[in-house]
This record gives C-alpha cells, structure tokens and sequence, in this order.
C-alpha cells in the first residue's frame, strides 16, 4: 500500500512522532493507522495519542442549569468560523439550543433534531437549524448534548474560553453551602484544564489496563538495558507506570491544581471540603465538551510540506 503523506500527517498529529518515524510505522505496518499507533508506542516513538485530527472547527459550547441545580445540559454548536461563533446572533441561537436540550426527552442527537423548535413548535429544531443557516449565511451543525441530573446534590458548571470548553460536574451531597458550591465549581475548572478520560479509576476497564500492560512490556522488551531486569522488577515497573497513567487521566487521582503543596489529589481536596462543612461528598461524575474536538479541517498546505520534506 503507498503511504501518502496525508497519511504521514494524521499520523503524526495523534502521536507526535517524528515525520520519518511516522513514515517507517505506516511503511512496517502497511498502512493500518491503528497498528502504526501500536508500533510507534511500542518502540517508545509516541510522546502522546491524541485523537486523530486538530481541534479545527469553530463554534460555541453552551452550559445551561437549571434554577435549583438538579439538572443541567451542555451542548455543542458549530459554525465554520470563528467570527460566526462570537456573533451576537449566533450566539443567542445556542443559548436556545441549550433551553431546548435541557427540557428535551430526546437520547440522541437524531430524536433531538427531530422534535418542535420549542421557539417555533411549527418547525423542527432541524428547520429552526436551517433558518439559522439561512440568517447567518455560514453553514451550522448541532453537533451534540448531554445532560446530568442529581437528585441528592446539584450539578456544577464551568465554561472556558467563551464557551470552547463546557464542563459539568456531578456532585451528590447532603450539604450544599457556598464551600461546597465553591469546591465544585474548582473541580469543574480542573476537569477543564486537565483533559482527563475517566472520573475514578472504577470507569477504567480491565481490558484498557491489560492494554496498556502489553504496550508497556513491549516497550521494555525493546530496550536492551531494562529487558534484562528481574521479571519481579519488570512488574513493579510495569505497575508503577500504570498507576501513574491513571494518575493523570482520572480526574479524582490528579494532583490538584491550587494544592499549595503540590501534591493533594483531587480527591484529597474534595475530601478535606467534606470534613470542614460536615459533609458526605462523593464526585458521581463530569462532562467535558472541547468545541471541534476530533473533527479535522483541510490542512493541503501542511500535507504538501510533509511530502516536499519527505521526498513524496
């Protein structure tokens, strides 16, 4: 199979791999973009997978909760640029798809697009959605919603950069004063700053550990100086860099990010909260939505420098 240099691109934007590692991966894989992610990782090539794409398209990410906090909805709209996204008009049209989504019934994206534009019951949001189109002159897209409820607690919110990031946080509690409102609204902030996958380490499967053993012993196995350790040795490495994945892509594990000492988990945090108020705490869960996230423009230029560099 011949490996492009787009290939060379996709692949270098998910790893950060060198060009010509990256061609070498494609090359000795035949061109399967998910066994190069495994070579170049395996080989210790990878600084970090990232999904496949950059963070390109424009548009605004919408928090909406309700009066007493039970309930909240975060939503996804896009515009093709960025100066659509911080128009006054476009902006008020995600702020009414965010009333929508929170009262909405729908469990996906499809049954969402299809029900009454709650600001016009004569149309679909579809419809609405086209109107929009239609007033703004630039293509849009309702591209997702989630929403959390608590009933024993409240939902905390956070949003970033004018609405390129949106948070929500799930915090079930039997005291809601302003400390605990506060210490939320922190845990929010991280999750926004430190990008992690999972909640706690009981959302991470036994097969994604087991993955990353493998990936880890390959990586051992292919270095002539620790692949001749103690196989006792070699799994205690192998643990202690587990449990130091997990450390950063579980929000609870993380170090804190206003911890004075630097070392305070964020579950440490939110444990200190709950004995200063008197509280039973327990973080359920977190939503985090990145406006363009996975989804990847045209980048012909950068694809036409890789080959000229490349020889392609």
């Amino acid at each position: 199979m011949a490996i492009t240099a787009a290939m060379v691109k996709e692949l270098r934007e998910m790893t950060g791999a060198g060009m010509m590692d990256c061609k070498k991966a494609l090359t000795a894989t035949e061109g399967d973009m998910d066994k190069a992610v495994e070579f170049l990782r395996e080989n210790g090539l990878a600084k970090a997978v990232k999904k496949a794409g950059r963070i390109a398209a424009e548009g605004l990410c919408r928090v909406l909760v309700s009066d007493d906090a039970k309930k909240a909805v975060v939503v996804e709209v896009n515009a093709e640029t960025d100066f659509v996204a911080k128009n006054e008009k476009f902006q008020t049209y995600v702020g009414q798809v965010a009333e929508q989504a929170l009262e909405t019934n729908a469990a996906d994206i499809e049954a969402f697009m299809a029900e009454p534009w709650k600001f016009d019951t004569s149309a679909t949001v579809q419809e609405a959605l086209a109107g929009q189109i239609a007033v703004i002159g630039e293509n849009m897209k309702i591209r997702r919603f989630q929403k959390v409820e608590e009933a024993n607690g409240f939902v905390a919110s956070y949003t970033h950069m004018g609405g390129k990031i949106g948070v929500l946080v799930d915090v079930e509690t039997d005291v809601v004063n302003d400390a605990v409102k506060e210490m939320a609204k922190n845990v929010a902030m991280q999750a926004a700053a430190l990008k992690p996958a999972y909640t706690n380490r009981d959302e991470v499967s036994a097969d994604y550990i087991a993955h990353e053993k493998e990936i880890l012993m390959a990586q051992i196995m292919n270095d002539p100086k620790e692949s001749q350790k103690p196989e006792k040795v070699i799994a205690g490495m192998i643990n202690g860099r587990i449990n130091k994945e997990l450390k950063e892509i579980c929000l609870m594990d993380q170090v804190y990010v206003k911890a004075e000492d630097g070392k305070q988990s964020v579950s440490q945090y939110v444990a200190s909260v709950a004995k200063e108020n008197g509280a039973k705490i327990k973080i359920k869960g977190f939503v985090r939505f990145e406006t363009g996230e996975g989804i990847e423009k045209k980048e012909e230029d950068f694809a036409a420098e890789v080959a000229k560099q490349m020889g392609m």
